[in-house]
């Protein structure tokens, strides 16, 4: 009876803020058609690949973009944009207050906004995905995986295993884009250059992903669903190790060591290419030239935390500078991946800033369990440091007693990141990295089905490590 209550009051209060007022829940249909595009973008992109075979032309172009998975959510935003211009008591004025600001309550009172940058979070993104892909950055995390692989005997499956443990761990100290952009440089180079079959490559995607969204779990800085409510729920690093640490780390290691037992034997029988002996040897970089990177992201990462979106900018340029002036230790800047995971960011922080009138009710309407399986659900349609974001605006969950809710809210989310591209903020900078190893793009359900164990794993060892 109880439960049948707590549903009729959050229909309710679901029906009343539609009623008061229509936009947001015509906003959220565009959300849910977002998803679903972002879901069905590898059809689009075999259509084009079919098209282009016989002619290319305007229409092999349109489903182009359309299969650009990164470009999906900025897209449906210029469609909010047009929803919000010809709305009746919107306007012009309202749409370009709410794309600047982000937020939607002051857009609607006309009055200036005064809160953080909201779109910090893909600004930084870019700027690490672009740090972490150049050549001393890429160079030292390979020197430091491969040595550590070649205490297991350095074969391609020793260096799958190493690269797929400690480059998402090590995202809680690095960040999670920069993290996943490293992982998925040295997948691409020294794994799936080996051509592995279907299965394996989207179970690696898979863990992956899942590997990277609960690896960054172990400081209180590095991954953006814990970035969100961490100064809200008074945590540090000590209390989200102790949530957490354990057991993003004993995960990543029953996941890995599951799949590794899985697919032993085609590991095991990878070779790696034979190179060219006469290939021109690159000079070494200086230790001090990858120093300044290193500094360089270091910087970056602190003024994510104090939101300081000027001087973010600023040490990139100081970045871009450094790399003019010494370009024999550097490789061409690689910008397209990251553009294009920070225009799909942006375009999420556009629709997902319109959902927090369904979202609200339904974590106040939740128990523990509920809550933890409803955070993986709604992780996997829509960003999870979103889903957090929405839960540090709920005041019931910021109190003492509710310490079960909050670790249940997180565990959901950091668990949910690997089930969809859309899931975690670093994996469109994956997918954009090693897509190309996928005929056709990649699959989201094939990326799904073979994300459940890890995911599952992930969630058992949350509830058991706390």
């Amino acid at each position: 009876m109880d439960g049948m209550l707590m549903s009729a009051t959050w229909m309710q209060t679901l029906s009343a803020t539609a009623a008061s007022d229509p936009f947001l829940p015509a906003a959220t249909a565009l959300f849910l058609g977002a998803v679903v595009h972002a879901l069905c973008a590898p059809i689009f992109a075999r259509a084009a690949h079919r098209r282009e075979a016989k002619r290319a032309d305007f229409r092999s172009a349109v489903l182009h973009l359309l299969g650009e998975v990164e470009a999906v959510f900025g897209l449906w935003s210029f469609l909010m944009l047009l929803l919000a211009v010809c709305w009746p008591g919107k306007g012009w004025a309202f749409a370009v207050a709410y794309l600047e600001s982000g937020d939607y309550a002051a857009a609607v009172a006309g009055r200036a906004y005064t809160g953080p940058f909201k779109y910090l979070e893909p600004l930084f993104v870019f700027i690490v995905m672009v740090m972490a892909s150049t050549r001393p950055i890429v160079e030292t995390a390979r020197r430091v995986l491969n040595a550590v692989a070649g205490w297991f005997g350095g074969s391609p499956a020793a260096r799958w295993f190493v690269v797929l443990t400690l480059a998402p761990l090590a995202g809680s100290l690095i960040t999670e884009p920069a993290a996943m952009t490293i992982a998925a440089f040295l997948l691409s180079a020294q794994f799936y250059c080996l051509k592995p079959s279907s299965g394996l490559r989207y179970a690696t995607l898979a863990l992956l992903f899942v590997n990277v969204s609960i690896g960054g779990a172990l400081t209180h800085f590095a991954a953006p669903p814990v970035v969100m409510v961490a100064t809200r729920w008074g945590w540090g690093t000590a209390e989200v190790f102790r949530q957490f640490g354990w057991a993003a780390m004993t995960a990543i290691l029953v996941s890995n060591l599951a799949y590794f037992l899985w697919f032993r034997r085609e590991l095991l029988a990878l070779r790696p290419p034979v190179s060219a002996a006469d290939a021109p040897a690159e000079p070494t970089v200086p230790l001090w030239v990858t120093a300044v990177h290193l500094a360089l992201i270091a910087w970056t990462v602190v003024m994510l935390s104090g939101h300081h979106a000027f001087l973010m900018v600023a040490g990139f340029l100081l970045f871009l500078a450094f790399g003019v002036a010494t370009p024999r230790w550097q490789s061409p800047l690689r910008l397209r991946a990251p553009l294009m995971v920070g225009f799909f960011l942006a375009g999420l922080v556009v629709l997902g800033g319109l959902q927090g009138w369904w979202i609200g009710p339904v974590i106040l309407q939740m128990g523990e369990m509920s809550l933890l399986w409803a955070s993986v659900g709604l992780t996997a349609f829509n960003d999870n440091a979103a889903i957090t974001y929405l839960a540090a605006q709920v005041p019931a969950l910021a109190e003492p007693a509710a310490a079960a809710l909050r670790h249940a809210v997180l565990a959901g989310a950091l668990a949910g990141g690997g089930l969809t591209v859309i899931a975690n903020a670093p994996n469109p900078a994956g997918q954009a990295i090693l897509g190309e190893h996928f005929e056709g793009g990649v699959s989201a359900g094939r990326l799904f089905l073979w994300a459940l164990l890890p995911t599952l794993v992930a969630v058992a060892s949350f509830l058991l490590f706390r």
